[in-house]
């Protein structure tokens, strides 16, 4: 079979060559024909505009991720399935524990060196910080990455509160609400974490009157996509200190391959003294890259032996 691998993920041809050895060709392309048929068994890409799609000549796109917001499905031809994966969960969640500890252990109020001048200084007046025990993290989304999140948040004594399409109970949160009630959870919510899909019903889902019912307290952790929040909204709660915190994993705007410079947004949220901002690396490790081309490696062998394929989101028809 003809394997494509799109854009950056052309750099992982040599690890899916050697999980499904000799018997596939494995190609990297930097990028699509701008015109005429795209021939391959599977293209493995995140990023399929319509164009591309309705020139596709494929029997399934594998996407290396979990989002499909950037394929234009409804244009994929009829015998293409499309499949995604999964795997980061493990690293999200540990990236948002960490930004849960680190806005209530503060210690970035601390010294950054512990000399004898500042030692002397600071022990005497040595400030009391926050526990992350009995907090109450409401998490929007509660597929893999949500219940990952949960279970260590769980080991540090928080309360969960579950935020999902119908709201229906689930014994890893303590409690569950559907999204059309998400605005009830915000007085009692502490922490604030965004892990659901980008699609039209959560496209701005947090706007300037979800961001005014959060405690003041409060941070927001966003490792969903940007536009679930409202720019210009999460930036001036940010500025006016109507919440207290945000990390940001997600942006606004990416990078074109060439350009030298990118404003994440149009918004200066570097200038934030409150932000944790990083650059989309929150589930981007080693680990992550094993699983996932082990998982998508597998599914191509599904492919070539005529078995049922995994993580099918549009079934060839």
């Amino acid at each position: 079979m003809l394997i494509q691998l799109l854009g950056a993920h052309a750099a992982q041809a040599p690890r899916l060559r050697a999980l499904l050895g000799p018997r596939h060709e494995i190609l990297p392309l930097e990028r699509l024909s701008a015109e005429g048929p795209i021939r391959a068994d599977v293209l493995v890409t995140n990023r399929l505009t319509e164009q591309e799609a309705g020139r596709l000549d494929a029997r399934l796109l594998q996407v290396p991720g979990a989002g499909m917001d950037g394929i234009a499905l409804e244009a994929l031809p009829r015998e293409c399935a499309a499949c995604n994966v999964f795997e980061h969960e493990i690293p999200i969640a540990e990236y948002t524990l960490f930004t849960v500890l680190e806005h209530v252990l503060e210690l970035g109020a601390l010294p950054p060196r512990l000399d004898a001048r500042s030692w002397a200084a600071i022990h005497p007046n040595r400030p009391f910080h926050g526990e992350a025990h009995g907090r109450t993290m409401t998490l929007v989304g509660f597929g893999h990455i949500g219940k990952e999140i949960a279970v260590r948040a769980r080991a540090l004594g928080m309360r969960i509160t579950a935020v999902t399409r119908r709201g229906q109970a689930d014994a890893a949160a303590d409690r569950s609400l559907p999204v059309a009630r998400l605005r009830e959870a915000l007085p009692d919510t502490d922490v604030l974490v965004l892990c659901c899909p980008l699609d039209e019903s959560t496209r701005g889902l947090i706007g300037a009157a979800e961001l005014a019912a959060m405690k003041p307290s409060a941070l927001l952790v966003n490792v969903a996509r940007a536009e679930v929040v409202e720019e210009e909204a999460l930036y001036e709660a940010l500025r006016d200190r109507r919440i207290a915190r945000a990390a940001l994993d997600v942006w606004y705007r990416y990078p074109k391959p060439g350009e030298a410079e990118c404003p994440p947004s149009r918004f200066p949220f570097h200038e934030l003294p409150n932000l944790r901002a990083t650059p989309h690396i929150s589930g981007w490790t080693e680990g992550l890259m094993e699983r996932r081309y082990a998982f998508m490696a597998e599914n191509i062998q599904r492919l070539a032996e005529g078995r049922p394929l995994e993580n099918v989101v549009r079934p060839a028809r």
